[in-house]
C-alpha cells in the first residue's frame, strides 16, 4: 500500500477520469476537506479511505 493510499488521498490519475454522475462535468478536488467538487451540479463528494463515493445521495449540497 503506497504512502498516499494510507493517507486516504486519491490517485490523481483516478481524478482525471472521473466526472459528477449527474451533469457528466469535471470535478475539482478540494484538499482540505478531502472532497470533489462539481460547481454544475453544486455537490461535494466525499472521499473516503481514498475511494471517492460517487453517489448523489452521499454528496454535500454547496451553499453557494
Amino acid at each position: 500500500m503506497s504512502d498516499r493510499q494510507k493517507a486516504g488521498k486519491p490517485d490523481p490519475k483516478l481524478l482525471e477520469l472521473l466526472v459528477c454522475p449527474l451533469t457528466k462535468t469535471t470535478l475539482s478536488y478540494d484538499r482540505e476537506k478531502n472532497e470533489l467538487v462539481s460547481r454544475a451540479a453544486k455537490l461535494a463528494y466525499p472521499i473516503r479511505d481514498g475511494i471517492p463515493i460517487m453517489l448523489p445521495s452521499e454528496a454535500r449540497e454547496l451553499e453557494e
